[in-house]
């Protein structure tokens, strides 16, 4: 591990030689990797295009560096450890050794029904080490997964099939979420009503009754039996496409962000071993979904590139009680967890009488992934979950970056809440105003760009290259603009403020959504909330404030007027919600996002064009929140 950063001089060290001499920065990290052939160029790159390109002409597979590189020296270690949605049933630990045979075994089962290189696979599974296996046999053959959420719709389902052509989807019969079973192929079938899908492989997880069409639809069981647990990794070249990740886009429409195969596996395998300071042995644990970038870079690509440990949690936080992560900490001794600050709020709204019971003096560090956290949750985790003793970094990046982009690094950076503190090695940032003149110095606001490429970036949005151009790179010349605002503070730390289009100008003083709901979630009886700007004939934007609350002996003209006074007492009388709806729930897509885009249309008035809500996680909540509307 000889690329870990070990002291914070030691960071400014590598951060220097990474901005000074990125190439040979690079060139460094990469070499600890096994490659086919080694690059011709280090990097070649215009953000104009855009096209950038890391590793030019460097030969490899990425599984080789998962499987092949760790069998003899950590054969016996485990290599994902899962735990089942019912924590009555026997969970699982797969070794390396057993994970290289699986994928290999399943890998020639693709293979046997005619999937190979550049083949499009779709894996729309539960959270079970097949769909991990899955995604490792895709990239050892050179097919390209796309993992979709086993949560989404079959329209949704529909359009990402047919949006990247896919020749396979690969599936299970159904999930078990909390106490429900979910059909899960039936979803299939129905987007499959449209589409030039040739295989389907099902994976047998809740044994319901499901229909397999002949000629099309086969068992996973089936399709590995007799297989070889050998098998030869493709040579790929470092910039063949290793998945498509879907995500919302603000026309409705989902973009294919694209990722590459060798600046994604330095990325990944460098940011994870610095941001959680893994150590070998250590047992980690991200709580996310495999179906979004999380999962893909902190669940498998990641932690199996260092060799390292990974649960695999099939659950929720709260089945069968508010207890359920805690007691998953306790039982395999977890030393770094790694969750969103949805969860972490849903779960303070228990109060600390779910954590008592358990044993939490294995973990070492706490991250937090999706969202800005908010300073009373900050507080809450580090106090009651890591004990006044475990670092939180609070990580900031996007589907797009491929990886961690800033962040504290475990230990090492002094910590400031509701702060991502500082970039990692390699992150060039700029902070400009709306009109992209950089922003030198401290104690500056503004829109985040990253001005330099680094090796785990977006290379294109699938089938339209010129919507990546239009969304990433032409707001800021030569630059890739995130689209969220930032502040950096008088010690050079940086507060992410959300997205720019949630920055509400209110009689001219921008205001960051997050900011707002921080100071709305200081209110001993506010769970959560959300802010959006709407059209305010005097001071041109309002603030709408959603919440939820508990509403306990509270009357909700009391709990209004409160809450207003704890905005103002803490960020001040010009932040003051003018509008403030107590709801039951927020919308949400499956992954925890909130989706503000709905609640702006909501706040303007403007509810005949809501879009699709069939993939949010309780599309019943938009309605009530349109019948509640202030």
């Amino acid at each position: 591990m000889s690329d870990r950063i070990h002291t914070l001089s030691g960071y400014f060290h590598e951060y220097q030689k990474s901005v000074t001499q990125p190439e040979e920065f690079w060139a460094r990290i990469a070499d600890s990797f096994h490659w086919k052939k080694r690059w011709d160029k280090v990097l070649q790159w215009d953000f104009e295009g855009p096209d950038v390109k890391w590793f030019v002409n460097g030969k490899l597979n990425i599984t080789e560096n998962i499987l092949e590189r760790h069998l003899y020296t950590l054969g016996d270690r485990p290599a994902i450890i899962w735990e089942a949605n019912d924590p009555n049933e026997a969970g699982r630990t797969i070794t390396y050794r057993e994970l290289y045979h699986e994928v290999c075994r399943f890998s020639n089962a693709l293979k046997a029904k005619g999937i190979g290189i550049g083949d499009k696979v779709i894996i729309y599974m539960p959270m079970v080490p097949e769909a991990a296996i899955a995604m490792l046999a895709c990239a050892r053959i050179g097919a390209i997964h796309s993992v979709v959420f086993a949560g989404f719709s079959s329209s949704a389902l529909s359009d990402r099939i047919n949006d990247c052509g896919a020749k396979a989807v690969l599936t299970s019969d159904g999930n078990f979420r909390g106490g429900k079973k979910i059909p899960v192929k039936a979803v299939v079938d129905e987007a499959l009503e449209k589409s030039s899908v040739e295989t389907v492989i099902v994976y047998q997880r809740t044994e319901q009754d499901v229909t397999m069409k002949e000629g099309r639809d086969y068992w996973w069981h089936e399709v590995i039996e007799g297989e070889a647990d050998t098998n030869t990794a493709e040579e790929m070249d470092s910039e063949d496409m290793l998945f498509i990740l879907y995500t919302s886009g603000s026309t409705g429409k989902p973009k294919g962000v694209v990722h590459t195969t060798g600046g994604y596996m330095v990325y990944t395998k460098y940011s994870f071993e610095n941001v959680f300071q893994y150590s070998p042995g250590d047992v980690y644990w991200c709580t996310a979904d495999v179906g979004w970038i999380t999962g893909h870079s902190y669940i498998v690509y990641g932690p199996l590139l260092a060799g390292a440990t990974s649960i695999m949690f099939e659950g929720v936080p709260t089945y069968p009680d508010a207890g359920r992560f805690w007691a998953v900490v306790e039982k395999y001794k977890v030393n770094q967890f790694y969750t969103a600050p949805t969860a972490i709020r849903a779960l303070q709204a228990y109060g600390t009488d779910p954590i008592e019971p358990y044993d939490l003096s294995s973990l070492k560090v706490l991250g937090s992934v999706g969202e800005p956290i908010n300073e009373e949750a900050w507080h809450w985790y580090h106090t009651h979950i890591g004990k006044t003793k475990c670092p939180i970094v609070d990580t900031w990046w996007q589907t797009e970056t491929g990886g961690i982009m800033i962040s504290p690094i475990a230990g090492i950076t002094p910590t400031k809440p509701a702060f991502a503190t500082l970039p990692l090695p390699g992150v060039q940032l700029s902070i400009v105003d709306p009109e992209g003149k950089e922003l030198t110095g401290n104690s500056v606001e503004g829109n985040l760009c990253i001005k330099f490429p680094w090796p785990g970036m977006i290379r294109t949005t699938y089938g339209d290259h010129d919507r990546c151009k239009q969304t990433y790179f032409s707001t800021y010349k030569g630059m890739y603009f995130t689209g969220d605002g930032v502040k950096r503070d008088h010690d050079g730390y940086y507060r992410i403020l959300g997205r720019v289009d949630d920055v509400i100008n209110v009689s001219g003083h921008r205001m960051g959504t997050a900011e707002v709901e921080n100071a709305i979630n200081e209110h001993p009886l506010v769970i959560e909330s959300a802010v959006v700007g709407y059209p305010h004939e005097v001071k041109g934007q309002g603030i709408y404030a959603y919440v939820i609350c508990d509403m306990t002996n509270r009357t909700e003209e009391n709990l209004v007027n409160e809450i207003k006074a704890t905005v103002s007492k803490i960020i001040g009388p010009i932040a003051k919600p003018d509008k403030i709806q107590i709801v039951s729930g927020l919308p949400k897509t499956r992954s925890g996002k909130i989706m503000r885009r709905i609640l702006r249309k909501v706040a303007e008035g403007n509810l005949d064009s809501m879009g699709d809500i069939s993939t949010l996680l309780d599309p019943e909540v938009v309605k009530e929140i349109i019948d509640g509307k202030k």
